[in-house]
């Protein structure tokens, strides 16, 4: 997969074209990402591909809830830091599109020229909640579909991708997912994600229903069962993202750390755990002079 990612990038194709690239290829892994030292990371490990996630962004850089308070300014800002910083293409959570048409259609203008490959915008309404708590509401159908309208009509870039994502299966019914899906991919959507479908069979029944490129999310502690890309890929799905996974990991042990150095007033006995500042300055691509 990496020799095929620095093919891809060798042709000089968008970021939009090598995402679709890859999925038509089969199905692409992405590590979620809050910040861009983390998606080089992600980049080195031998991924291919990057999901800057809107949790992650609300949770690590401005520690407040995934409830929609983020601006699309700042969402731009920090996500188009972490397209530049790597050449494997990003995809963005872009909540509700930051409004109605209008402003889904600016959010993909915005995005597009910030570098990032694509992005998903959701059927909840504002203001949004985690996708994989209860107490969501979703807009009319009709409301989201003219969202995905103006926000496929305003691409520059063909390529750059465009996923539905419908949190209707916390909502309403699994069945009006399957709905909700096929009319946004009528409106214009080019990939749908299916938020909190429950179990294995779920997975594979929608993708039975729902002809078009699919992203799973296996995240942590909700609603869906953590099945492998491997699994995944036999379903049907063409994308799988890992929200949060990187950030708790990172969080659960700073929290051990921190606990530590309070107790004993130094770190000597994590210096094995850390990354060293030889380790950051590769990561980083940065070579001091002596």
């Amino acid at each position: 997969m990496t020799l095929q990612r620095d093919a891809l990038t060798s042709l000089g194709m968008t970021a939009g074209a090598r995402l679709r690239e890859l999925i038509r290829d089969g199905c692409v892994a992405m590590p979620g990402v809050f910040n861009a030292a983390t998606a080089r990371m992600v980049e080195r490990a031998g991924f291919s591909a990057v999901y800057i996630s809107g949790a992650g962004l609300c949770n690590a850089t401005a520690g407040v809830p995934d409830v929609g308070l983020l601006t699309l300014t700042e969402v731009t800002l920090l996500s188009g830091y972490i397209a530049r910083a790597v050449k494997i293409p990003c995809i963005v959570d872009a909540d509700t599109g930051f409004g109605g048409a209008d402003n889904a259609a600016r959010t993909v203008r915005e995005l597009e020229a910030a570098g990032l490959a694509g992005c998903h915008i959701e059927d909840q309404e504002f203001p949004k909640r985690c996708g994989h708590l209860a107490g969501k509401s979703l807009v009319e159908a009709e409301e989201m579909k003219e969202k995905i309208a103006a926000a496929a009509g305003a691409r520059r870039d063909k390529d750059f991708l465009l996923i539905a994502r419908t949190d209707a299966r916390g909502v309403e019914s699994f069945d009006k997912a399957v709905e909700r899906a096929k009319s946004y991919l009528a409106a214009g959507a080019d990939a749908i994600f299916p938020e909190a479908l429950q179990g294995r069979e779920e997975f594979r029944d929608f993708a039975k229903a729902v002809d078009a490129p699919l992203l799973a999310n296996m995240t942590e502690f909700g609603k869906s069962s953590l099945l492998t890309r491997d699994q995944l890929a036999e379903l049907g799905y063409q994308m799988v993202i890992y929200p949060q996974t990187a950030f708790r990991v990172s969080m659960f042990a700073v929290g051990q750390m921190l606990r530590e150095l309070k107790s004993t007033g130094t770190q000597e006995r994590w210096l094995n755990r850390m990354q060293t500042r030889k380790e950051l300055y590769e990561l980083l691509d940065y070579h001091p002079t002596k």
